[in-house]
């Protein structure tokens, strides 16, 4: 009985990382195909980069375009793999499938269109890319990612748990104490490794203007990776553990926090992914699905941090919170 258990999650999670695997392989063989093609008849280097009006600016070996493109399709593809393959029953799972074919067709069609336009030109600098070609890889994008969603089917919600009384700590009013843990997301810290290596890459194959927008997305990635949670006799303070000591996503003092709880949250359900996260009545600091404190305001607004034994720290934040109210009473 027991091998008969454990055998459904596991055709579940094969099935699941073959749907993911699938757009990459796609786009991949498309793409091999495409250049295949046009090898004998495209320039060297070629119109690689284009502005708004649709003229190009940057340019870029043939070889160079060919591994930077298929190399980084790869990448993308080994990191939705990767956390598909980890986590197949979590419940962004099917979303992130559905990120990872929006992310291939969008580059795939990049691809494409680059090469094309370049086709059997006399002059590099002539090339031309109208800027409706350009615009319909959004709709593009958004069938896909559709498409992605549909095929990776549902995903077991997590129990979520009513909010009910909250707890406090025994702890006698003459001693403080502290708790402290880090939340760590390791596909944050793959997609940062990922924008930065993609933007070294492009900036020094092709222009560092577009590699630009890469680094700063991995500079605005990699510290929201992981993340040290620490509750005491000054509050909440949520610090980047790649940053220094003196950078702070969120400090909430006691004075503003109404009460305390934990329950279990699912990520892309309540909050649409992750990383620092602000909806209507609420935010948070959201690396998973799971376990969280959940933080109510006395503004009436709720924030949420994923993190383990969220409840004694729920707890300890209620102790202090309720001796603040008392000293400011007295």
């Amino acid at each position: 009985m027991k091998r008969v258990q454990g055998a459904v999650p596991a055709r579940g999670g094969r099935r699941r990382a073959v749907v993911a695997a699938g757009p990459f392989l796609v786009v991949f063989l498309t793409l091999a195909g495409v250049w295949t093609a046009l090898s004998g008849r495209l320039p060297d280097p070629l119109a690689t980069h284009f502005r708004a009006a649709g003229r190009a600016d940057g340019f870029t070996s043939v070889q160079g375009f060919a591994t930077t493109s298929l190399a980084l399709l790869l990448l993308f593809g080994a990191v939705v793999g990767f956390f598909v393959q980890l986590r197949p029953d979590a419940p962004e799972a099917p979303w992130v499938i559905a990120g990872g074919y929006t992310l291939a067709t969008v580059w795939g069609y990049a691809v494409c269109v680059t090469l094309l336009s370049n086709a059997d030109v006399a002059e590099v600098s002539t090339v031309r890319v109208p800027p409706w070609i350009l615009a319909l890889s959004i709709p593009v994008a958004l069938l896909a990612g559709a498409l992605g969603r549909l095929l990776a089917g549902a995903a077991p919600a997590g129990p979520r748990r009513p909010r009910g009384a909250v707890s406090r700590l025994d702890l006698p009013a003459a001693e403080t104490a502290g708790w402290s843990r880090t939340i760590s997301s390791h596909p944050l810290f793959v997609l940062g490794g990922l924008l930065l290596g993609a933007g070294l890459a492009v900036g020094s194959l092709a222009d560092w203007a577009g590699g630009v927008g890469l680094l700063f997305g991995a500079a605005v990635v990699l510290p929201m990776a992981s993340v040290r949670v620490t509750v005491d006799r000054r509050g909440l303070t949520l610090a980047p553990t790649l940053l220094s000591s003196r950078c702070r996503f969120r400090r909430i003092p006691l004075d503003r926090i109404a009460e305390a709880g934990s329950r279990r949250i699912a990520c892309f359900a309540e909050f649409g992914g992750w990383g620092y996260r602000i909806s209507a009545g609420r935010s948070g600091f959201v690396l998973r699905s799971g376990e969280s404190m959940v933080v109510r305001l006395t503004n009436g607004r709720e924030f949420v941090v994923t993190v383990d034994d969220a409840a004694t720290a729920a707890a300890l934040l209620n102790t202090y919170a309720d001796r603040a109210r008392s000293h400011q009473g007295g």
